[in-house]
């Protein structure tokens, strides 16, 4: 099932592995997929010979990973191809401590002290491109917690559960029976749900602080290029940020960052870790910063985690995230027939009518991209006229299922309790309200700006954007931003980067002159 290739580079990645693995597997004698599933991990154990494979006749399509014999806390209930792929291959890799993965030390003791037995399961789908870091997450917890069991479960081939459970959106994750998260997340934030579902048994420590020349709070565009030229200067740096790239991830192609024709969201922002990492920037990841506070002239940062960091300046540089439509019944069916990814969660939509909220680049091509799998696909614009590149918009009005609706605005989303029925709406033109039945809505509205823990410390204006100076001095000394969450126009990763130079330049240089913002 592997090719050469493939197997070649496994055994490179394979090479080093101290322990004894086993892919304990079971699967029924007459399932359609047995011998898919018995090639699949036996093309993985050739690979290596510090790995074996044991298949048995069973009630489901498994496998166990085990380490010198021992259960390990992960399961597959599926074959882990393709985007999963690399969760099977990490997962191997960390039961050996290997992987770029592993978090630091403040982190690895949250795991450890989550209380109780925890079981998760993870719902995903072999075409998301966000399921990955949540199973490899989640994975990671149960190495690092003996407590904790994690298994990975392919919807399509457990279609029948994934129904009778009401699942429209990957990754799911089930905690012991309960639903504890939908859509994408981050080592960090899942670990913050784990922790107010089952308890911790750590309290915040916040006896020890660091302290730095500059924190920078956000790494993606405008915080990496922030916190290298800080570093450039000679400076002690920190990064302080949920993940390592933010919104880049999500974003499948880019071909205008200049002098690179083409590349994906995640490629880049392996490339900014790459690049932060070269001038040894302290990157504190998986940490949510939740106040900031004065001291002595100091700023201190308050994080998720319980720690405490000190800084002559900060430089925040959070971005921004998907706006949501703030009306009745979104947040009770996200997940449930309310969607913001079309790649991950459009196949649940095969032959069915949904509808794209907003005419924007991001709302048609996800209504292009939706009219080869749905029956059809209503994009509905708050605006009179649609705000796309005419080429998406010539592209979108070619397709005979993809319907377009303008100076329309969305009032209500409708369902029964479990699932999304419908969508009512209001004509701005003639304040008709009509109310149609669909099975799902993808929110496409753009962005709005990760300033929420910072409003009450530096001026934001109505957008909830902070706001800045042509220096990227904010209404508060010794505070700077930069990126999406400012008041900038445009928000492009190229002119993200710009932002973050010049904020770093311009705090180095209000350092060395002690000049203050106010």
């Amino acid at each position: 099932m592997l090719d050469n290739d493939i197997k070649q580079q496994l055994q490179g990645i394979f090479a080093k592995l101290q322990a004894e693995y086993t892919l304990d597997a079971t699967v029924p004698e007459s399932h359609e997929y047995r011998k898919d599933f018995e090639d699949f991990l036996n093309d993985v154990a050739s690979t290596s010979d510090n790995i074996i494979c044991k298949i048995n006749n069973g009630a489901q399509l498994a496998f166990l990973l085990l380490k010198n014999g021992k259960e390990t806390g992960i399961k597959f209930r599926g074959i882990p191809s393709g985007h999963e792929f690399s969760s099977l291959i990490l997962a191997i890799l960390n039961s050996d401590g290997q992987g770029k993965n592993i978090p630091d030390e403040a982190l690895i003791n949250s795991v450890k002290a989550l209380k109780g037995k925890i079981n998760l399961t993870t719902y995903i789908s072999l075409t998301c491109t966000n399921c990955p870091d949540i199973v490899q997450s989640l994975n990671l917890m149960a190495l690092l917690n003996s407590n904790i069991r994690h298994e990975m479960v392919d919807g399509a081939l457990y279609q029948t559960e994934a129904d009778s459970l009401n699942i429209q959106a990957v990754p799911s994750v089930f905690a012991d029976g309960h639903l504890l998260h939908v859509g994408k997340s981050d080592f960090g934030t899942l670990l913050e749900k784990l922790k107010a579902h089952y308890g911790s048994e750590v309290k915040s420590n916040q006896s020890e602080t660091k302290q730095y020349d500059v924190a920078v709070i956000g790494s993606g565009p405008a915080g990496t290029s922030t916190a290298i030229y800080s570093a450039r200067k000679g400076l002690k740096v920190a990064i302080i940020t949920e993940r390592t790239g933010g919104q880049v991830n999500d974003t499948v192609g880019i071909e205008n960052l200049i002098s690179v024709t083409y590349i994906t969201g995640k490629q880049l922002a392996a490339q900014l870790k790459t690049h932060i990492q070269h001038y040894g920037i302290d990157l504190l990841e998986h940490r949510r910063v939740e106040k900031i506070a004065d001291e002595n002239n100091k700023k201190i940062i308050f994080t998720s985690t319980g720690e405490r960091f000190t800084a002559s300046s900060i430089i925040i540089a959070t971005g921004a995230n998907w706006r949501k439509l703030n009306v009745a019944g979104e947040t009770e069916y996200i997940g449930r027939g309310v969607a913001f990814c079309p790649h991950c969660d459009g196949p649940f939509y095969k032959g069915k009518h949904v509808a794209v909220i907003g005419g924007g680049n991001s709302g048609i091509e996800a209504a292009i991209d939706l009219s080869g799998i749905c029956s059809k696909v209503t994009v509905l614009e708050y605006a009179d006229n649609l705000k796309a590149d005419t080429v998406l918009q010539e592209n979108a009005k070619s397709r005979n299922n993809i319907e377009i609706i303008t100076s329309v605005q969305t009032t209500e989303v409708v369902g029964n309790g479990e699932k999304v029925t419908g969508i009512s709406i209001k004509h701005r033109n003639t304040g008709e309200e009509e109310t149609f039945n669909l099975d799902g809505i993808f929110v496409q509205i753009g962005l709005a700006a990760n300033s929420g823990v910072f409003k009450d410390y530096v001026k934001t204006n109505k957008a909830g954007e902070i706001e800045i100076d042509e220096h990227c001095r904010t209404s508060r000394r010794g505070i700077y931003a930069a990126g999406d969450v400012t008041n900038i126009p445009y928000k492009q990763i190229i002119i993200s980067m710009g932002e973050g130079a010049k904020a770093a330049l311009s705090a180095f240089e209000d350092h060395i002159r002690n000049f203050s913002a106010e």
